[in-house]
C-alpha cells in the first residue's frame, strides 16, 4: 500500500500561484523581451514564443509537482509480519568431556555415545524455539563460546553437529560454563534467561566452582535446568566374559540439582533418546516460546523517484534548448533562414 510519510507536504502545492497572485510581476512585457533571447531563437515568431513559454510553464509545473511528491516521503507498505513482542535469551552448555565418548546410547536400535544423542535430539529442540535468542556454548577442561546469542538457529544447530569429543581437554568445568553463560547474557528486563546444562559427571575442572556460578546465576536472574546424561547400566565384554556396570557413577546429581533448585529450575535425568527428547517436551512446557505477536509492516523509500523525475523536467527546458539551438546552426538550416 502507497502511504506518505509527510502528507502534510501537499498543503504546498499551490505555493507558485499565491506568489503570482500576491506578488504580480511588474513589466511583464519587458521581462518577456528581456527573457526570449535566452530562452528562445532570436528570430522565433511571437506564436512560436507564446508556444513555447507554455510548454516550459507545463514542464516546470510537472517538476514542481514530482519535487513536492518527493518531499512528502512517499514509502511502500509491505504485508503484516509477525514477531514475536517478548523473547527469551537461552544458552545451552554441551560437556565434551572425555567421558561423553562411552557408547552407553541408542539412537534406531543403533549403538552411539553420549554427545551423538544429544545432537540427535537437541537439534529438534533447536528448530521449536522459534523467536528465542539461542546459544551454544562448549565445556571440558574449560569453557567457551562456540556460537553467541543469536536468532539463526540453523547456525546453531550446525556449530552443535560440529562440535568434537576432546576437542578443549578431558575434563568437565560445570563452573565455567554456567558463569561464562551468564556473562554473555543481555542484561534486560523484558527478556527471560535460561541456561540448559548438558553433562555426565562432575565438576573436575575450572576456575569457577558450581556453588559460585549458582551465586552468580541467581543474582542475574537466570533460570537454569540442568541434564544428567548417560545410562545407569551397560554391558562390557572382556577376556572373562560380559558384566553389568553403571557408566553413569561419576554422575553429580546431588550437584546438578541443588544448581537447578536454586535458581528456579529443575534437574532432569536421560538415561536414553527417549527421556531426553520427553526432557525437551517439558522444557518446551515450562519455557514457552512468546505466543503474543506484534504486526510490523516493514517500509520501502520511494521518494527518490519522483526525485528523479523532478530533476529531469528542471533540466529537460535547458536541454530542449540546446538542442534546438545546436539544429539551428546547422549550414542548411541558415542557407533556408536566409532564403526566407
Amino acid at each position: 500500500m502507497l502511504d506518505f510519510a509527510w502528507w502534510w507536504a501537499f498543503f504546498i502545492l499551490p505555493l507558485p500561484l499565491l506568489i503570482r497572485w500576491f506578488f504580480p510581476a511588474q513589466n511583464q512585457v519587458d521581462m518577456a523581451a528581456l527573457k526570449v533571447p535566452r530562452l528562445m531563437p532570436q528570430h522565433a515568431a511571437p506564436e512560436k514564443l507564446t508556444q513555447n513559454n507554455r510548454v516550459v510553464f507545463i514542464i516546470n509545473s510537472l517538476a514542481w509537482l514530482a519535487l513536492i511528491i518527493a518531499a512528502a516521503q512517499p514509502r511502500w507498505l509491505g504485508e503484516p509480519v509477525s514477531i514475536p513482542s517478548e523473547g527469551r535469551e537461552l544458552m545451552l552448555a554441551v560437556d565434551l568431556s572425555g567421558s561423553m565418548k562411552i557408547d552407553d546410547m541408542q539412537i534406531n536400535g543403533q549403538q552411539v555415545n553420549r554427545l551423538t544423542m544429544i545432537k540427535s535430539v537437541l537439534d529438534d529442540f533447536i528448530q521449536r524455539r522459534i523467536g528465542d535468542r539461542l546459544g551454544l556454548i562448549l565445556f571440558a577442561d574449560t569453557a567457551y563460546v562456540q556460537a553467541p546469542l543469536t536468532y539463526d538457529r540453523e547456525t546453531v544447530s550446525t556449530l552443535l553437529n560440529e562440535a568434537v569429543i576432546g576437542l578443549i581437554g578431558e575434563q568437565t568445568a560445570i563452573g565455567d560454563a554456567i558463569g561464562l553463560a551468564v556473562k554473555r547474557f543481555d542484561q534486560k528486563e523484558d527478556t527471560n534467561r535460561v541456561i540448559v546444562l548438558l553433562t555426565d559427571g562432575q565438576n573436575t575442572a575450572g576456575n569457577i566452582t558450581p556453588a559460585q556460578a549458582k551465586e552468580l546465576a541467581v543474582a542475574s536472574n537466570t533460570t537454569v535446568y540442568t541434564i544428567g546424561v548417560g545410562a545407569d547400566e551397560m554391558l562390557i565384554q572382556n577376556f572373562f566374559g560380559s558384566r553389568r556396570v553403571n557408566p553413569s557413577q561419576d554422575l553429580d546429581e546431588a550437584m546438578l540439582s541443588d544448581l537447578a533448585e536454586s535458581t528456579g529450575g529443575k534437574y532432569f535425568r536421560a538415561r536414553d533418546a527417549n527421556e531426553l527428547n520427553e526432557i525437551y517436551a517439558i522444557l518446551d512446557e515450562l519455557e514457552p516460546v512468546e505466543g503474543n505477536e506484534q504486526k510490523m509492516r516493514p517500509l520501502t523509500a520511494l521518494y527518490y523517484y519522483p526525485l528523479a523525475l523532478a530533476l529531469l523536467f528542471s533540466t529537460l527546458p535547458a536541454l530542449l534548448l540546446l538542442s534546438r539551438n545546436a539544429w539551428q546552426s546547422r549550414p542548411g538550416a541558415a542557407v533556408k533562414m536566409s532564403e526566407g
